[in-house]
């Protein structure tokens, strides 16, 4: 089977509703696949298909993805011992089924994807386990984050989920429960001990300074954490 780019889905980066399509894997193949498709995040889920232009994310967007991805590194370097990586954005497969791409991916442990010469540059779960946590960072995309996302995520089983709201300036945390539905918590399970109020005041602090400033006071606050 074969589909053109066209008919398989059509967005609108400018707009802050992003509609997922009616799509077969085989289409959503088609336009993982296509050489000339560039900058695009996929979402494929119960035979819909969502795709998002990365190029009309914007300045914050960039701002507080990378932020996340420097808390990250503060929190694992008072934590010597504990083995972390860090794979935002990486498409992330369970074959014939379901797949995404989430602008945080952090995995613990020893056991984290690693690319070989001739495989495939995606973390394919039928090779690799789920990562710990995956975020996505919703300036233009918080309805959907909240709700066809989370319910991806769900069904991977990742055990926790974190959505940033740039407009709201908050962080919605949720963890895997045993009946595999996401239940909103105040404290990170993967980032052990962690309040997430404090990750929402570290997001307040870019009204007056950057993500390096944001990121240095965060350092500071963690280093008091019993």
């Amino acid at each position: 089977m074969t589909a053109s780019i066209p008919t398989v889905i059509e967005t609108n980066p400018t707009k802050t509703l992003h509609i997922w399509k009616p799509a077969t894997w085989e289409e959503y193949l088609t336009y993982r696949d296509d050489p000339t498709t560039e900058r695009v995040r996929l979402f494929f889920h119960q035979g819909y298909l969502l795709v998002i232009d990365m190029g009309g994310e914007g300045i914050n967007h960039a701002t507080i993805s990378d932020l996340f991805t420097m808390l990250f590194f503060i929190w694992f370097n008072q934590k010597p011992e504990q083995i972390f990586s860090s794979l935002g954005r990486c498409l992330i497969e369970k074959p014939n089924t379901k797949a995404g791409a989430p602008d945080l991916v952090l995995y613990l442990g020893e056991d984290y994807p690693r690319w070989k010469t001739g495989e495939s540059r995606r973390i394919d779960l039928n090779q690799w386990r789920v990562p710990n946590l995956v975020g996505e960072i919703a300036d233009t995309t918080l309805a959907t984050d909240l709700d066809e996302k989370k319910q991806l995520y769900a069904d991977f089983g990742i055990p926790e989920y974190w959505v940033v709201d740039v407009r709201g300036q908050r962080v919605i945390a949720f963890q895997l429960q045993q009946n595999c539905k996401y239940k909103e918590c105040t404290q990170s399970l993967t980032l052990e001990g962690l309040p997430i109020s404090l990750l929402e005041q570290t997001l307040a602090l870019l009204n007056e300074g950057t993500n390096g400033s944001a990121a240095t006071w965060f350092a500071q606050q963690i280093a008091n954490l019993e």
